[in-house]
């Protein structure tokens, strides 16, 4: 797998306190503990060896240091999505600016309505994309993603999701047709013949870990995930998400790398 030479985030807002949950028995998140963990996480993703650049928060949008799901970025173009979530949808326009530093225009496509697309849905694994249908990203938008996937040389395909939210909450990609599996996504066809590195139940926030570089950034707190990607022959880097895991995020979300 290539190398990720950048990486970029978005500092969380004092707003984040309100943001989309399916976990509220979590409690809401504590913004200045969040804030060190945002530290700790861009410190991180620094030694793997990746230029950060790191956006200014957005109040008007509790969610918005989710900044993954507001935009594709590949080898060959950027796209940026149209978030399924009302409340975020208008994050599309504050992640133009960045991704213009990186990409011309004329290699950044865009997702349209009726069709709805979170990054989050999206998982590469080399020049292919694998793309969750979701409560997020709906039909329509996985067909235009495609499409603009296609006209770049580069290839998609759709996976049926069931219980989770994104795509990469159960299923996320390292290197060398290896994924980390949790829950549906461990019999799922499409992953049945890949080396498939198993989270337990009791850890299935911890499948979505981030390989960046040769390394493994894995949620802090998780032991047996963090062991099995020992053992995988990975380096790990440990790093706590835990406000940002009750409002449904975890490590990918956190930032977009490419």
């Amino acid at each position: 797998m290539s190398k990720f030479k950048n990486v970029i985030v978005r500092k969380p807002a004092k707003s984040m306190v309100d943001g989309i949950t399916s976990a509220p028995e979590l409690g809401k998140p504590d913004y200045e503990l969040a804030v060190k963990q945002h530290d700790a996480y861009i410190q991180a993703l620094k030694q793997c060896g990746v230029e950060v650049t790191e956006l200014e928060a957005l109040e008007e949008y509790p969610d918005a240091c989710f900044v993954e799901d507001a935009a594709v970025l590949t080898r060959k173009c950027a796209i940026i999505t149209n978030p399924g979530a009302a409340s975020r949808n208008g994050e599309k326009e504050h992640i133009v600016e960045a991704v213009r530093k990186f990409y011309d225009d004329d290699k950044i496509a865009y997702i349209k309505s009726p069709g709805t697309l979170e990054g989050g849905d999206v998982m590469m694994v080399g020049d292919h994309f694998y793309v969750g249908r979701s409560a997020r990203t709906n039909e329509e938008g996985i067909r235009q993603f495609i499409e603009i996937l296609e006209s770049y040389g580069l290839t998609g395909s759709e996976v049926t999701l069931e219980k989770v939210l994104h795509l990469k909450t159960g299923v996320n990609y390292l290197e060398n047709n290896t994924f980390l599996v949790a829950g549906e996504f461990v019999e799922k066809e499409e992953f049945k013949n890949a080396r498939q590195i198993l989270i337990p139940e009791d850890e299935a926030y911890a499948a979505n870990c981030i390989w960046v570089n040769d390394k493994v950034i894995v949620p802090e707190g998780f032991p047996k995930t963090a062991q099995a990607v020992r053992d995988a022959g990975y380096e790990v880097i440990t790093t706590d998400t835990s406000e940002y895991r009750k409002l449904d995020g975890g490590l990918s979300c956190l930032s977009l790398r490419f």
